[in-house]
């Protein structure tokens, strides 16, 4: 006769911590998820927080920049100037973008040294996280602290330049005017703008690596039409069969308004016809445009750099 061996009935596991709704746990101890994204207004009170951080790593930023060279910082300036000089060569005189341009030079070193600041800032915003992804791993702040650090850094190298551009200005007999005050109000709608679009491209630098090779080529395409070396309402008027949409457009282009702005403020022979109606609205709309719409577009992938 065989034996039957009865299979004693399943027990219920005793009840473990893991069974446990860890999330109301977490939230009855007041834990959050590590790297979760902030909501936006308690976003900007971080970075606001670190401000001191941000001022203090765009001047280190800055320090360290040329501290290899022998020039060291007057490198700063001389930069800025080669380029003005190289462009004076090629475009003022082979092309003759200078003539019927009153005051040229200083026309051009102020187009060289804006447009310097807005595409400074644009590519040190595409690498501003994929080029530091090591500081993003190892410590935890809000990211848009890094592409808005770097616009800083640019915006005080501007000031560097723009010291000499003042000497450029007497040394042309250019005056002293009331109106180089408009000089700072551009300054900060540009520095708005700038940081709204080195936002953007930190983001899409982040996820694409490979798109910073790419913007020297865009934003040298975007120089040529930004009026930098030559004057935009001159072109139009030598060219007055284009369609008529390209005017507009060429006077609408964020960095050609911020450049003919801040000539407009310096230089006492570029007057206000020159301009594209409504100037400052276009000025202003361009900067909140940029700036509020990139820092929204950095901070919803928030949780995401320095992962992967």
């Amino acid at each position: 006769m065989s034996q039957v061996l009865d299979t004693p009935p399943p027990t219920t596991a005793p009840t473990t911590p893991a069974d446990v709704d860890l999330a109301a746990l977490a939230a009855r101890h007041g834990l959050s998820v590590s790297g979760a994204r902030p909501t936006l207004p308690e976003y900007v009170r971080q970075l606001w927080d670190r401000r001191h951080f941000i001022a203090a790593f765009s001047t280190a930023k800055l320090t360290a920049q040329y501290s290899q060279a022998k020039l060291g910082q007057l490198w700063q300036v001389m930069n800025p100037l080669l380029n003005a000089a190289v462009y004076f060569l090629i475009f003022g005189v082979l092309l003759g973008t200078k003539d019927g341009v009153p005051d040229y030079v200083p026309f051009l070193v102020t187009g060289v040294f804006i447009w310097t600041f807005t595409q400074s800032s644009i590519l040190a915003g595409t690498r501003a996280i994929s080029g530091n992804l090591g500081l993003v791993r190892a410590l935890h702040f809000p990211r848009a602290a890094l592409p808005i650090s770097f616009c800083l850094q640019q915006l005080q190298q501007l000031l560097f330049s723009m010291g000499a551009l003042v000497v450029i200005l007497l040394a042309f007999g250019v005056p002293v005017a009331a109106s180089w005050l408009l000089a700072l109000p551009v300054l900060v709608l540009q520095f708005t703008f700038n940081a709204g679009v080195s936002l953007m491209m930190a983001r899409v630098g982040a996820k694409t690596p490979d798109v910073a090779q790419l913007m020297p080529f865009v934003l040298r395409t975007w120089m040529y039409t930004s009026g930098v070396m030559w004057s935009i309402d001159h072109l139009l008027a030598k060219h007055g069969d284009w369609p008529a949409w390209v005017g507009p457009v060429l006077q609408a282009n964020p960095p050609a308004v911020y450049i003919d702005l801040m000539r407009f403020a310096l230089i006492d022979s570029f007057h206000g016809s020159q301009l594209p109606p409504h100037v400052w609205a276009l000025a202003t709309g361009w900067a909140l445009l940029a700036g509020v719409g990139g820092f929204i577009y950095f901070w919803k992938a928030e949780e995401t750099y320095g992962r992967g």
